[in-house]
Order: C-alpha cells, then sequence, then structure tokens
C-alpha cells in the first residue's frame, strides 16, 4: 500500500513522494491502486480527475485533502483579457483550443424532461465565484432585466453572452459587470465538463474526502439518459464521498446515477414515438439485463458535504444509487437562479432509491428539498431538516402562476414502502403525496399536504394514461411486477401538525388551480386532503364473499387503498383526516413553531412543549405498519429486521411516546 502525494505548488516531473510530490492529481490517479491513498496540499487543481483504478471492499482507494476545503478541484479557468465596450459592458475572445473537444458554449443544455423555451449553454461566468446569468442577445447585456424568479433578483442583472468567432475560432463573451471592473476582480468560465469522475464504468471503492470541488459544464441529468455530475461513481459500487464542499455545477454536483445505454439516451427527446414514462420503463429492464445488481451497483455514501448553488439537483441519481446512505450533509441553494426548468430539479432528486437512507441532512432554499421519483422501495428519509424549500414568492409579480411551486418533499408514483419519520417539515409545503405506500410518522408538520389523489396519469389530453411503474422483489434490484398508482396505502402516526398562516400568493394559486391535474394545491395543514378514504375494514369488506371469476363487475382492485391513522396533534386550524379516530386538535390555543439562524446555528423557538399532550400516542413498529401493498413488503430496515420508533430527532431515547419528532420539548431546541 503506496502514499502518493500531490501539490499544485510543485514543478513538474515529480514522482509522488512526499519530498517530490506530483503537480496534478491525475498524475496519482493514473497510478493509485486498491489500498493507496492520495494526499493532495492545498492548492487549485484546474483538471477534471479521471480514476482509473478502482479499490475493493476491503482495500479503497483514498483521495484526500491535507487540509479540509483547502485542496480546490475546479473545471473553470481564469479569464483576465477584458476590454471595455461601454460603460460596464466588457467584452473577451478566448481560443475555443481551450476547451478541446467539448465547448460548453457551443453545447445547449437538453434532455428529456428539460423546459427548452429558452436558450442555456452548459458554461457559466462567474464574478468572484458567483454564476452570472446567461442571456440570448448583446442587447440583453447592455440592458439587463431585473428577473422576479431568481432568489437573488438583485445579482440577475450581471449578465453574459458569447458568440462563436468562426474566423478565429474562438468564442466571444459579453459581460456587464456594473460596478466591477473585471481586470481586477476574479472571473472565470466552465471549461471542463467534470471535476473527479472516472471515464470507465465500474471503478469502485473509492474515497473522496475534504476537497473543494466545484464549477463544471455538466449536461442535464434526467433519468432515462447517462447522469453525470462533477462528482460521481459512474455506475460503480462502495465509493465515499465526505466532508467535501461542492458548488456551481451548472446542472448536479454528485451524480450517483445512470450509465450510457447507447440507442436509449435520452430516446423520448430525439425518438418522440413513446412518450418518457415509457422509454424510462425500458432504461430500468435493460438496466436489469445488464447487470444493474445490489451485487455490482450502488451502496454509496455521501456524508457531512456541504452541497449548493448547483443548477439542477445537488445530489442525482437513477437506479445507480440503490443502497446508498445519504446523511449529515447541508443541502441548500440549488435551483434559485432559475435558469434552467424542467422536471428534474431539486436538493436530491433521485429514481429508484432502493433501499436508500437519507438521515440527518440539512435541506433549505431550493426549488424543492427532495424529490423520490418511482421505486422509493425501502427508502427512509429521517431525522431531517427542511425548510424554505419553495419558488420565491416575493420576487414573483402577482400575475405570474406556475405550475411548480416546490415543498419539502415529493413521493410520486412509487408503491413504496416509503418512510417518512423525525423530520422537520416546515415549508408552505411540506409533503407532495403523488403515491402510495407512504408512513409517515413522528414529524412536526407547518405545511400543507397536496397532490394527494392526483399527479399519477401521463397527461393525454382525452385517453386513459396511467404511468405504469415498477415494484421490486424485497431489498433487492429485480424488477417483481409494475401497477398504476392506486392511491392510498398511507399511514399518518404520531405526527404533529401546525397551521402556519397562507401567503397570499398560495391562497391564489389555490384558487386558479381547481382543475389541476398534477396537484390539488391545497393549503390546509393536517390529513384531510385524506377524506374520503376507505379504512382498512372497509375495504377488506368489498371482498366478502369474493372468489375469484364469475362475481360480476367490480372495481375492488382499482378503488383507492385504505389508510391508517392516529397519534396525531393537530394546531393553528391543521385539521384531520375524517377517518382519523379520535384525534387530538386543539382549538384552544395558537401555538408559535419559529425556525431562526442564530450564530451558525438553527434553533427551533416553539411553545408545543406546553400543549403537546402526554399518552395520546402509541409506540409505533414495523408491526403496527404492516406491509405496503403493491410489493407486499414491510416498512423495515434494509436487511429485513424490524424498525421501533423508540429514538427521536437526536437519536435519544423516547421513553414516554409523545407526538412529533422530538422525546422531549422546551422552547428553544437547537436542530442543526
Amino acid at each position: 500500500m503506496m502514499k502518493y502525494y500531490v501539490s499544485a505548488s510543485a514543478a513538474q516531473g515529480g514522482n509522488g513522494t512526499k519530498e517530490s510530490p506530483f503537480s496534478t492529481i491525475q498524475a496519482a490517479a493514473e497510478i493509485a491502486k486498491a489500498g493507496d491513498e492520495v494526499i493532495v496540499a492545498p492548492g487549485i487543481y484546474r483538471e477534471a480527475v479521471n480514476p482509473k483504478n478502482a479499490g475493493t471492499e476491503d482495500a479503497r482507494i483514498t483521495y484526500r485533502s491535507e487540509e479540509k476545503g483547502k485542496a480546490v478541484i475546479t473545471g473553470a479557468e481564469p479569464v483576465t483579457d477584458w476590454e471595455q465596450v461601454e460603460g460596464s459592458v466588457w467584452k473577451c475572445s478566448v481560443p475555443n483550443s481551450l476547451f478541446g473537444d467539448y465547448n460548453p458554449y457551443t453545447t445547449l443544455v437538453s434532455g428529456d424532461w428539460f423546459i427548452a423555451s429558452f436558450i442555456a449553454h452548459t458554461g457559466e461566468v462567474y464574478l468572484n465565484d458567483k454564476a452570472m446569468y446567461e442571456v440570448t442577445s448583446l442587447e440583453a447585456v447592455k440592458n439587463p432585466v431585473r428577473s422576479v424568479c431568481s432568489w437573488d433578483p438583485d445579482f440577475s442583472v450581471y449578465t453574459w453572452y458569447s458568440e462563436q468567432d468562426q474566423e478565429n475560432d474562438a468564442t466571444v463573451f459579453y459581460a456587464n459587470f456594473h460596478e466591477f471592473d473585471p481586470r481586477r476582480e476574479c472571473v472565470e468560465i466552465n471549461v471542463r465538463r467534470t471535476c473527479f469522475y472516472p471515464q470507465e464504468e465500474g471503478v469502485g471503492y473509492i474515497t473522496l474526502s475534504g476537497f473543494t470541488v466545484t464549477k463544471a459544464a455538466t449536461q442535464w441529468a434526467p433519468p432515462t439518459a447517462y447522469q453525470e455530475g462533477m462528482i460521481g461513481p459512474h455506475w460503480s459500487k462502495g465509493w465515499i464521498i465526505e466532508d467535501c464542499d461542492v458548488s456551481h455545477s451548472k446542472c448536479s454536483g454528485i451524480s450517483l446515477g445512470k450509465y450510457l445505454q447507447p440507442g436509449n439516451d435520452n430516446k423520448w427527446l430525439h425518438w418522440k414515438y413513446k412518450d418518457g414514462t415509457q422509454t424510462e420503463r425500458d432504461c430500468i429492464c435493460r438496466a436489469q439485463r445488464e447487470g444493474w445488481t445490489k451485487e455490482r451497483i450502488g451502496s454509496h455514501i455521501v456524508r457531512r458535504c456541504n452541497i449548493h448553488d448547483c443548477g439542477q439537483t445537488g445530489i442525482v441519481g437513477h437506479l445507480g444509487g440503490v443502497f446508498s446512505i445519504i446523511e449529515d450533509n447541508h443541502i441548500h441553494h440549488i435551483n434559485n437562479r432559475q435558469n434552467l426548468a424542467g422536471a428534474e430539479i431539486g436538493g436530491i432528486k433521485m429514481h429508484a432509491a432502493i433501499d436508500v437512507i437519507i438521515r440527518r441532512n440539512h435541506f433549505h432554499h431550493c426549488t424543492r428539498g427532495l424529490w423520490l421519483d418511482w421505486q422509493a422501495q425501502g427508502t427512509r428519509v429521517t431525522q431531517n431538516l427542511f425548510h424554505d424549500n419553495t419558488i420565491p414568492f416575493e420576487h414573483l409579480k402577482e400575475n405570474e402562476v406556475t405550475e411548480g411551486i416546490g415543498e419539502d418533499i415529493f413521493i410520486e408514483v412509487s408503491h413504496g414502502p416509503t418512510l417518512v419519520d423525525h423530520n422537520l417539515l416546515l415549508s408552505d409545503r411540506s409533503l407532495k403525496l403523488a403515491t402510495q405506500g407512504v408512513a409517515v410518522v413522528h414529524n412536526l408538520i407547518a405545511g400543507s399536504l397536496t397532490a394527494v389523489g392526483v399527479g399519477v396519469n401521463n397527461g393525454a389530453k382525452t385517453k386513459i394514461s396511467p404511468r405504469y411503474t415498477p415494484y421490486h422483489v424485497p431489498h433487492r434490484t429485480e424488477v417483481a411486477g409494475f401497477m398504476t398508482i392506486l392511491h392510498g396505502d398511507m399511514r399518518f402516526y404520531n405526527n404533529i401538525f401546525v397551521q402556519q398562516p397562507i401567503h397570499p400568493y398560495l391562497a391564489k394559486m389555490t384558487r386558479e388551480n381547481t382543475t389541476n391535474d398534477w396537484d390539488d394545491f391545497n393549503i390546509v395543514a393536517g390529513t384531510k386532503p385524506y377524506d374520503g378514504y376507505m379504512t382498512a375494514e372497509e375495504w377488506e369488506h368489498q371482498f366478502d364473499g369474493y372468489c375469484g371469476m364469475g362475481a360480476g363487475a367490480s372495481d375492488r382492485y382499482y378503488n383507492p387503498l385504505p389508510v391508517w391513522m392516529g397519534g396525531n396533534v393537530y394546531f393553528n386550524g391543521a385539521q384531520p383526516c375524517d377517518k382519523e379516530q379520535d384525534p387530538c386538535v386543539d382549538t384552544e390555543h395558537t401555538v408559535r413553531v419559529e425556525l431562526k439562524e442564530e450564530q451558525g446555528s438553527w434553533v427551533l423557538h416553539t411553545d408545543l412543549g406546553k400543549y403537546v399532550p402526554a399518552g395520546a400516542a402509541q409506540m409505533i413498529s414495523t408491526e403496527v405498519l404492516g406491509m405496503a401493498f403493491e410489493p407486499e413488503q414491510k416498512f423495515e430496515n434494509p436487511d429485513g429486521t424490524e424498525i421501533i420508533f423508540d429514538e427521536d430527532y437526536f437519536g435519544s431515547r423516547q421513553e414516554t411516546v409523545i407526538a412529533g419528532p422530538f422525546a422531549e420539548l422546551s422552547e428553544e431546541i437547537k436542530v442543526f
């Protein structure tokens, strides 16, 4: 086992020893083998590292920043040769030889489920480590228009535009720097597509530890495409990505995603005769034929990373992220410029998160916090803090209406079992549930439940267009079957629901979208959207005396599945479902739930401790929750063992069962 040393300040020709280090990480990546460690000194490494060799389960290859955050791998290059055009508008010309065989300024962001209503290149221009805003003409650089959709509308007037100089084989940039002189500031452009990403599949068991990774020209990453990120294991097993600062990917920061399927990449975009849902089913079945198994793929760990300021997702994945753990990360400010649009955006966007555990993360100021799409089977979301995950209402004009509002967690067309427990869900919309087979246990929920009973069809105008989605052999990747979403099969136990003041824009959206088939735009907190669903006894009664064929036509196999509820507490006007037995609805007190950032920590200020009753909740376990209907799988640990919900948000033992995520309630609770 060898140790190799790298230093950006070293002379070329080093041999990787401590006395004569390599000058690039790639030099070490060419020769590092199982059990080796690559130690990287502080400095800026302008390279796309391509690890050539895999480690093993017992002998990983580790790439470690000598000082946490001080070794910077960047996909950008500085640009200094600016000349003034007029006023605050500047120009520079960059030879296309800088880009090699991938020019981000001739490559458009594109792919399935990307809304290509405007031109966006995979390249960016950065002013002092902040991405400027691309526009489509020199005139728009000279006369920028403030964006009302951005979380940072004041900076949205810092614009850039590029064009090709064919005669000189160069890319010409125009940028409006306003009060800044680009010759005296740090101005960079994207050059490389990735930062730390193997070009070949199967390069597994690698650890990336303590790096700052930033500024890559990544492409849109839908589930039907080759999903790339600035960092990623590229269809392998057993990576650990830890203690890294990951930012400013054009699209995705970390990819735990799908490999390239030749002839089947973005097929919906390129061959329009099958819809996206069908091509996605094709992707899944082909992957299974081509070696998508628990033994070969997934089981990654992403932990203690700061992931922020990426255009599409902080973490993306389809198929390749199975059996992974994503824990203790800070995921924030994703898609805040609103310069990319489509159905694959979120702090985390994962398809097929089979047996994935997402715990103790902090999601905030993302267009959407966490999106679990298809096959969230065995997925557990626990002990996370979610807040301010939405579009920026304050910056929208009153007459602007959009279908996408955002929420803390969106679970879409999955059969479960999906477990959401001991989380703080504090955004205006907490859970979007166009799905079935979910257990929601011991959460503090201060937003609404939306898309209950809708959002599962494929959008045909007059035809029936259900989305048949797969379910799997429990704790495996093998497909067990396909089925539409019937709705229901939901459990809500021991949650606290608090109705917060309703933003006027949310109320407006609700009034204007009463017939929307994708989202009911509910604004009332509580389980009330499940009014009218059957209890288990009522559902089972449909089958009394039924013995198969010959009993006549019936809807019994296609009616919504039942719901189970108990031990929930409702405050400030939050409303229970009509089938909940003896809900605790407090109409006497107005409780306070306020999250504040204080001296680098997030503190929950609340008086819930005065009013949450003792003795109203029961101990919840795998046995109580039962099994998700379609896969016939219990709400259990990935190894098949039982879960008993006797530990709270902090992992403290909950001797006396009370509703909500905390074993004890005080007026000030440090939650992150």
